[in-house]
């Protein structure tokens, strides 16, 4: 890697990290290792579409990149179960309330069908009863 490509890459993989805590403040000790390895391969124009251009701090805020995110995995319906259910603990951690959840959920019915949107209410449901127990 070129000195140049070696500051870019550090530059978004910090900007990344600061994403993360900002989605969840439980991963302030996120270690990136093993990353290093993939990233070299992909071209810079990719490196800076996910990262600088995408995670950094003067875009959206982090609860509404998360609603955002449930609104994508939920038009990919049960294929994105996981990462929906991720998802939505992450925008609770970052403010969203259960609520704006499932209006973004709601809305996307009409880009994904109502299989999907019940498919991703039931995942919602689930998650808000999981965090529900766990409050003291």
């Amino acid at each position: 890697m070129t000195e140049d490509f070696t500051k870019l890459f550090k530059s978004m993989m910090e900007q990344g990290q600061e994403m993360v805590r900002a989605f969840n403040p439980a991963l302030e000790n996120l270690s990136v290792k093993g990353f290093e390895s993939l990233f070299p391969t992909m071209t810079k124009d990719m490196m800076e579409m996910w990262f600088g251009k995408t995670f950094n701090r003067d875009g959206l805020d982090a609860k509404t990149r998360l609603l955002v995110t449930i609104a994508a995995l939920t038009v990919l319906g049960a294929q994105a179960e996981p990462q929906l259910k991720l998802a939505i603990r992450h925008a609770l951690e970052a403010g969203a309330t259960q609520r704006e959840i499932a209006e973004v959920i709601w809305q996307m019915s009409m880009f994904g069908g109502l299989p999907a949107m019940q498919k991703a209410l039931e995942l919602a449901q689930a998650v808000f009863a999981e965090t529900e127990e766990k409050a003291p």
